[in-house]
């Protein structure tokens, strides 16, 4: 198993991408934090991993918020004695021009998608330094490489994103915690299914992807369990690209 013996958190970790890392994290015999607001439904996904015979617990988490970053930390050390993986996972995104956002609607974006970032990072480290090992993955995004017509906000927090996970790389490189980011395209998760319901949407999305079809969660699991394990273990601030190709173009 890829992560036996680990113990990994995951911001998010209720549906979509974050609720695939766990899964698969579980499966490869980590034990997992899932961290969610979407209570009842991060309660059902930590009941669903635990039937299967994985180790998983679930506690709320507003990644805004400092003192909920750390008791999910204090949860995690508490119950598995140690914390070696994080997954700041958890994203909002409200696709608008700009001269329609608002500055109550940045706010929102920047404080989940880039500061919720931050503060997870900043809770995990002295403990993963304590023991001189850890893999921190962050969830970006295309739209943190290149620019889309309807999302600014969400774009420019996770820019913010890639670039803190490079600077929480090389701080922290030599004290043994590795920091990388994933950048995901069109995903078949609730952040896409508003698009996927209206077919010229849909169509136009598709149109730009050289692979022909949305990815699905469990393909980026996939890649964030390499860089959560010891397989990756000369890999840090870097950016991993889960596409289809669009960016490629």
């Amino acid at each position: 198993m890829r992560l036996e013996g680990k113990a990994a958190l995951i911001s998010g970790g209720a549906r979509g991408i974050g609720a695939a890392v766990a899964r698969r994290f579980a499966a490869e015999g980590a034990s997992v934090i899932v961290g969610d607001v979407l209570l009842e439904e991060g309660q059902l996904l930590a009941d669903e991993i635990r039937e299967s015979g994985g180790e998983i617990a679930f506690t709320p988490l507003d990644v805004t918020s400092e003192s909920a970053w750390a008791d999910a930390v204090a949860l995690a050390i508490d119950r598995y004695g140690k914390l070696d993986i994080l997954v700041n996972n958890a994203g909002v995104i409200k696709r608008d021009r700009i001269e329609n956002e608002t500055a109550e609607l940045w706010d929102r974006t920047m404080s989940v998608n880039a500061k919720g970032v931050f503060l997870g990072t900043k809770a995990v480290l002295s403990e993963m330094k304590r023991h001189g090992n850890g893999s921190i993955v962050n969830l970006s995004s295309t739209a943190g490489l290149v620019a889309g017509p309807a999302t600014a906000a969400y774009g420019a927090s996770k820019a913010a994103v890639r670039i803190f996970t490079k600077s929480t790389a090389i701080q922290n490189a030599k004290l043994g915690v590795r920091a990388n980011s994933v950048h995901p395209g069109p995903i078949n998760a609730p952040m896409m299914h508003e698009i996927m319901e209206i077919p010229d949407k849909l169509a136009n999305n598709l149109a730009r992807v050289p692979l022909g079809r949305f990815g699905e969660p469990e393909e980026v699991a996939n890649v964030i369990l390499f860089l959560a394990s010891d397989e990756s273990s000369f890999v840090t601030g870097s950016e991993l690209v889960v596409d289809g190709g669009i960016t490629a173009q």
